[in-house]
């Protein structure tokens, strides 16, 4: 047991794991030397009030509200609201180990989410023996997840930017606004790679590649964590590769697979990033859940890569192994195998996690020893956020809460900034910029389609307006957010707007066709603006659990661009949404195409800007684009036979742009490769530099790009596979030299014995804007022996780029 009360140097007494001066370690072991098996098990459990005000506002809807799956902010959240929880008090009798989502359940002010954290912060530290407080966690994938916090771009927008450093910023003015009112921990980045674009929460990834992923995602986890909020890896893992694209599907995915494109963005924002926690992914793969997957939780995580966080299971992940996978014959037996397996934290609420636990140790059925494991993973993390220290009150961890603007200026700048950088223009055609030198301004543009006056286009299924507050129709979005239709106004002020819909982002209605062909052929130019409404299970046509059969655009927008490109009238497509959509036929018709990735509550302006010319585009492409709606799933990173196979299969999976692309309105060349070395041990390290040159009119900004192919393995390889990336700013006529140190580490990939390998051998290199437009080759060779590396080898590619005088 742990020894007598201490006094403070304000005569305050305090127990010795409340001791600032002892190591955290020490401060857990204290702990746990006091908790009972009971208040052990408390701290894996969690807590969801809202989920409570779902089940009472299901018995009485509010007007407005849409199909009971339509208020789920979670998957099956009416099942398990509609079937009740323990009472709060109950729940927190021994102890509580995370308050779910305080904010992020029902639109709160910030004064009226700071209270309640405080209430049942209260009631936390009051109705446990050892008043320990509990864990506050909220969502926060497009900014803070809760009423009038500002939506940044969606996740699939920060890959486009190529740009870990405003990443980093942005996750860092995430992290400050949740640590300012009682937040503790975060449940961002997602780090699924991208497998098959018609899985719906392609929006919440960045990307089809895993080293932008990773980069991204360790950015994200740094961010985040230099503001005191624990950020939280997702969904770990495979869940991005479900078949058929369906939410929660199996996973026919093999180890090798898993290990070379799953898994090393993970492993990546743990070793880089330095990241605290994971939440399991719902599927399984190869037949075994995630959730119950000891290799998977303990034995690569904590045993290979050496991670010391917590593991929180997905929302209701540990019932589902009795009620979804069924490899549990009840919800009890499923939080053993979770347990198990190395999920320390139940959320939302503790349903496999209660207390029969403790009765299964007592009858010697669960080793103590699990529970302890467990327990002490989150004690600990609540030592090192202060949770634990003597002076700790609630009151003290929602201080920031009265000065905090959760939509500041600030906010919105660093989100403008982001949406104007994420913007990809495919092809600018005849008729981009609108403005400038030698173009004549349009004296009547017909804006149509459904995105082009709905703001919510612009936001993911995870931002509150799309997320919560469908629940609330009479409160607006809570934050400014001009369409494009008001941005365009502003943009073009000497211009007559006209708008018409034309359709709804989903459905057959055709009824407003014949407006917006009268609205184009009367007008000079028409920019139609097509794409995506996010929304959650079936309520949107990007999100969660809103999957999609083909690539070809919802409902009847790719009739309506078919019909508008027929007028004779230049049109403008730009596209708004969560995935990448078949442009095939609307490509060479259109007079340019623009790709945004749902840019957030500043993405009209964005958008605007580019359209004008006033923003110069520099986005680039983290999923192709396909050229027709079937042939799926498919990304860059094939072996010779997942490529155009000529004479093999009549199906062409080129797809109409590739990885990595996106045009600009000044120009770039990318040329005068350097290779080091021409050969290189398997352990040795060469450096590869190349010359990127502005020669167009204009400043901006090109990413060039690094690939490898290992020409000879043991198992097939990438033909293409991102190795390194620099994203470089030049005025006209300048250049600059990007020069990328590659580590011999960075060709390795899993073997047949499932081990990872450098081998010897020929690799070839690449360097230029996309995966497809690669000027500069060259190849280096690889000498000696296998070499079998671990977590330790080199994860990332540091390129330095150095300005050059102007040619």
């Amino acid at each position: 047991m742990t020894g007598p009360d201490l006094t403070s140097s304000t005569g305050r007494s305090f127990r010795p794991w409340q001791d600032i001066s002892l190591s955290v370690a020490d401060r857990v072991d204290a702990l746990l030397q006091e908790m009972t098996l009971e208040e052990k098990v408390g701290q894996l459990g969690s807590r969801w009030i809202g989920n409570d005000m779902q089940a009472d506002q299901d018995q009485d809807p509010e007007p407005g509200d849409q199909s009971e799956n339509a208020l789920n902010v979670a998957p099956m959240q009416d099942a398990f609201a509609a079937s009740g929880s323990v009472p709060f008090e109950e729940a927190i009798r021994h102890g509580l180990g995370h308050l779910t989502r305080v904010f992020g359940s029902a639109p709160l002010t910030v004064a009226e989410g700071a209270a309640e954290v405080v209430r049942l912060q209260h009631e936390v530290v009051k109705h446990s023996r050892l008043g320990i407080p509990a864990l506050v966690h909220e969502e926060c994938l497009t900014g803070f997840t809760t009423y009038g916090a500002t939506v940044y771009p969606a996740a699939i927008a920060w890959g486009a930017t190529f740009d870990p450093d405003i990443v980093e910023r942005m996750a860092a003015a995430i992290g400050r606004d949740m640590r300012d009112v009682g937040v503790h921990q975060g449940l961002s980045p997602v780090l699924d790679v991208v497998r098959d674009y018609r899985w719906g929460r392609v929006e919440e990834t960045m990307g089809e590649d895993p080293y932008l992923v990773a980069m991204l995602g360790a950015a994200y986890v740094r961010g985040l964590q230099s503001a005191g909020v624990i950020a939280t890896l997702k969904h770990f893992a495979g869940y991005s590769a479900s078949r058929a694209a369906r939410n929660h599907g199996p996973v026919p995915m093999g180890r090798r697979e898993l290990m070379d494109m799953i898994l090393p963005a993970f492993e990546t924002a743990v070793a880089e990033g330095g990241a605290r926690s994971v939440m399991n992914s719902y599927s399984d793969v190869d037949g075994v859940p995630a959730a119950a997957d000891s290799w998977l939780l303990t034995d690569l995580l904590r045993g290979e890569w050496g991670f010391t966080g917590t593991v929180v299971s997905d929302y209701w992940a540990v019932p589902f192994l009795a009620t979804m996978h069924q490899v549990a014959g009840d919800t009890e037996e499923a939080g053993v195998q979770a347990l198990t397996a190395g999920i320390d934290v139940e959320l939302p609420d503790t349903l496999g996690f209660g207390q029969h636990l403790a009765e299964r140790v007592r009858r010697g059925e669960l080793p103590e020893s699990l529970v302890d494991r467990a327990a002490r993973r989150l004690l600990t993390q609540k030592v090192e956020l202060g949770l634990l220290d003597p002076d700790w009150t609630p009151e003290k961890s929602v201080a920031g809460a009265p000065d905090v603007d959760l939509d500041s200026p600030g906010n919105r700048a660093l989100a403008r900034e982001l949406a104007e950088r994420s913007i990809v223009l495919l092809d600018a055609g005849t008729a981009l910029p609108l403005l400038g030198e030698g173009r004549t301004e349009p004296r009547r543009v017909a804006v149509v389609g459904p995105c082009a006056d709905e703001p919510r286009t612009f936001m993911g299924c995870y931002a509150f307006p799309n997320h919560v507050l469908p629940r609330h129709p009479g409160l607006g979005l809570g934050v400014a957010a001009p369409s494009l239709l008001d941005a365009l106004r502003a943009e073009l002020p000497d211009a007559e707007l006209v708008h018409e819909r034309g359709c709804d982002v989903s459905g057959d209605d055709r009824s407003g066709f014949a407006a917006a062909l009268r609205a184009t052929r009367e007008s000079d130019l028409c920019v139609a603006v097509v794409g995506d409404l996010a929304g959650l299970f079936g309520q949107g046509t990007s999100g969660e659990g809103c999957d999609a059969e083909d690539l070809r655009l919802p409902g009847v927008q790719a009739d309506l661009l078919a019909e508008l490109t027929a007028t004779g009238t230049p049109v403008v497509v730009v596209v708004v949404s969560g995935r990448p959509y078949a442009l095939g036929e609307v490509h060479g018709r259109a007079a340019a195409l623009v790709q945004a990735f749902m840019p957030g509550e500043e993405g009209g302006a964005a958008v605007a800007g580019v359209l004008s010319g006033r923003v110069q585009p520099g986005g680039k492409l983290p999923v192709q684009i396909p050229r027709g709606p079937g042939g799926q799933p498919g990304t860059y990173l094939q072996p010779p036979l997942g490529s155009n196979s000529h004479g093999i299969s009549n199906l062409d999976p080129t797809p109409l742009f590739p990885f990595g692309h996106g045009a600009s309105y000044t120009t770039f060349e990318v040329d005068d490769l350097v290779i080091s070395d021409a050969e290189v041990p398997t352990d040795g390290e060469f450096t590869v530099s190349v010359r990127v040159r502005n020669t167009g009119g204009r400043a901006g900004e090109e990413v060039v790009q690094l690939y490898l192919h290992d020409v000879l393995a043991q198992v097939t390889r990438p033909m293409r596979q991102l190795t390194g990336f620099a994203r470089v700013r030049l005025e006209p006529g300048a250049s600059a030299r990007a020069t990328f140190a590659v580590h011999a580490d960075r060709t390795a990939f899993t073997g047949r014995d499932l081990r990872r390998v450098v081998e010897p051998g020929d690799v070839e290199v690449f360097v230029g804007t996309s995966a497809s437009d690669l000027p500069c080759r060259g190849r280096v060779r690889l000498t000696g022996s296998p070499r079998h590396v671990g977590h330790g080898r080199r994860l990332a590619t540091p390129v330095d780029v150095t300005p050059a005088q102007h040619d």
